[in-house]
């Protein structure tokens, strides 16, 4: 360094530090500064989630650091109360919506080993080892199964699809609707979404796909139904996984008594679904190999169960799917004319049941092993509509008058069109309505009724045999289900187990199937003083004292129905109607097919009286 150069570097320093030199100025530049921080402050919180742990951790820490400086002797305190909190964790009083062992396993697991450290740091120090390894090989050992639970990976996504639904919304024509609420369950992730005023919930469901589209979802994956509650709302439903995508095994009967609702399968929250068949007709609709036959096995190993059921059937493919529940059958008809005779006895059996409430003065025939309800169910309910016209008229009449007396039609078909149905109100009577894959968007409201498609009933989706949408009084929004699978090996098991022990129809109702006959034909020969004398008792005291007295007078082996229609001068359903009612209360005793006599006790008559 030169002289000069000298020279000029005293002169400067002697003018910085004058008191009459000019103030230094250091420019930072607070608009970059401030955008770093907020961006920082925003990737933070984006990633609040994956960060958890890490931020557990230095919190836990820094607890330590504070604890030791002013409350060092509260480190068996600390201990003790994670103790209890993580057994609190444990049996579900805390966190409660930790649904799962192994969620609260971990939870647990995380609180007691946190507690415990947090306790040696406020006792000995933080930095005192090898409690700094041990903070650090922690967080990372409680932060893995953390990153990677699939529930906090769908809560994350739940987030980030809420900030985003402004842009997938107008992107997928749904401008100015919100997320209101979501919650993440077992399978994904399910939300409220109000709509913008004049949006209706047929405009979400016809955009369906772009939904899922819009979200990045898999085909199929989005459920649309309506807001109960609301009519500018509908609850969204997305699956990151199909609950059905295998089949659900059949684990025995769910009923003992046809007044209890039978389980079917289960829906997509794994709740199973339960239906009643009491006093209900039932329609079963499907492509083939959608399910029906399957469906229809669940519905009968349910009812072969109840003994307070009598189960008829009708499979005009020569048996086929019936023909294996042959043993918990009362009748199978497989040809036509069998079929329009069952049907026609099922006429008559609603007919006798009828004028017997008549005489007792009731409103409903109450099912019970001595008078159960009868079931009579029809696989593929068309080719009846072909084959046996005859019929139609009497499955229109069970519809149509079945119900106060126990009488149900549970028809199966592929395609129930008002022609396959026979253009009768069959259809229309139907109050529980199980539809399968249909191949084509107008069969939904075929099976299901009109309107019922737009309203989010989207049968023609499914995507597998066994799933279906059950529309009845206990399920009105559109839930996808999946029927238990029976195989044939349980379907052979079921019927060898109940076929042997199934209840006979009562005595009315098989009087009412049986044709006319001449009483004359197979009568006893009675006697001629017998005859007057019950005739006189006829005139004076009426039908019902002349019966109890002629059921007094029988023989051991009983007397025909045919003789008690002579002695009465009544019809063979008001003659059975009493003997039901005095076989009900121990008075009297079915002998054998056809014959009666009063109760005898010890070899001596226990006389009737009126």
């Amino acid at each position: 360094m030169n002289r000069t150069t000298r020279r000029s570097t005293r002169r400067l320093r002697k003018q910085l530090t004058s008191r009459d030199a000019p103030p230094f100025m250091l420019v930072v530049n607070d608009r970059h500064s401030g955008e770093l921080l907020e961006a920082v402050g925003r990737l933070l919180f984006r990633y609040r989630s994956e960060l958890a742990p890490i931020a557990l951790g230095l919190w836990t820490g820094l607890a330590g650091i504070i604890l030791h400086a002013t409350h060092p002797g509260a480190w068996p305190w600390i201990l003790l109360g994670s103790l209890v909190a993580s057994g609190a964790v444990l049996k579900g009083w805390l966190l409660r919506r930790l649904d799962r062992v192994e969620e609260r396993v971990y939870a647990a697991a995380t609180t007691s080993a946190a507690g415990g450290w947090l306790a040696s740091a406020t006792a000995l120090g933080v930095s005192r080892l090898p409690l700094p390894w041990l903070l650090l090989t922690g967080t990372a050992a409680a932060g893995v199964p953390w990153w990677t639970h699939r529930r906090r990976r769908a809560r994350v996504t739940v987030d980030r699809t809420i900030r985003a639904w402004p842009e997938v919304a107008e992107s997928i024509g749904l401008m100015g609707s919100q997320i209101v609420s979501a919650t993440v369950d077992a399978w994904g992730w399910r939300a409220r979404v109000s709509l913008r005023r004049g949006q209706t919930v047929a405009d979400a469901v016809s955009r369906v796909p772009a939904i899922e589209s819009g979200l990045g979802t898999r085909r199929g994956a989005v459920r649309v139904t309506p807001d109960e509650t609301r009519a500018d709302r509908f609850a969204l439903r997305v699956l990151a996984r199909d609950p059905h995508a295998e089949p659900v095994v059949w684990t025995g009967p769910s009923a003992v008594s046809i007044c209890d609702p039978i389980e079917l399968g289960v829906y997509e929250d794994a709740s199973p679904v339960r239906v009643s068949f009491l006093r209900r007709h039932a329609l079963i609709g499907g492509i083939a190999g959608s399910g029906k036959s399957g469906v229809l096995n669940v519905i009968l190993a349910n009812l072969a169960a109840c003994p307070d059921v009598v189960l008829w059937g009708i499979d005009l493919k020569g048996g086929m799917e019936l023909r294996p529940w042959a043993a918990c059958l009362d009748r199978l008809a497989t040809t036509a004319q069998e079929a329009a005779d069952l049907l026609r006895d099922g006429v008559g059996v609603l007919d006798g049941r009828a004028g017997a409430l008549s005489h007792r003065g009731l409103r409903v025939w109450e099912p019970s092993t001595l008078e159960p309800a009868l079931v009579i169910v029809v696989d593929e309910y068309a080719e009846l509509a072909e084959e046996a016209q005859d019929a139609l008229g009497y499955a229109d009449s069970i519809a149509r008058r079945g119900r106060a007396v126990a009488v149900t039609l549970l028809a199966a078909t592929q395609r129930p069109t008002q022609q396959a149905m026979g253009k009768k109100a069959v259809r229309s009577q139907m109050d529980v309505r199980l539809c399968l894959r249909v191949r084509e968007r107008r069969d939904v409201d075929l099976v299901l009724g009109q309107g019922m498609l737009a309203a989010g009933w989207a049968a023609h989706a499914l995507d597998a045999p066994g799933k279906f949408l059950l529309s009845a009084p206990e399920a009105n929004t559109p839930q996808h289900a999946r029927a238990y699978l029976i195989t044939d090996a349980e379907v052979s098991a079921t019927a060898g187990r109940y076929g042997p022990t199934r209840t006979p129809l009562d005595a009315l109702s098989q009087s009412a199937t049986q044709p006319p006959e001449d009483p004359g034909e197979d009568a006893d020969v009675i006697d001629a003083e017998l005859v007057e004398a019950a005739d006189e008792v006829t005139a004076e005291a009426g039908p019902e004292t002349a019966l109890l007295q002629a059921l007094n007078d029988a023989p051991l082996d009983g007397r025909s129905v045919a003789d008690l229609m002579r002695v009465t001068g009544m019809g063979r359903t008001w003659v059975y109607g009493r003997l039901q009612e005095y076989a009900a209360a121990g008075r009297v005793v079915q002998v054998s097919r056809g014959r009666w006599r009063s109760r005898r006790e010890r070899g001596t008559e226990a006389t009737m009286t009126g």
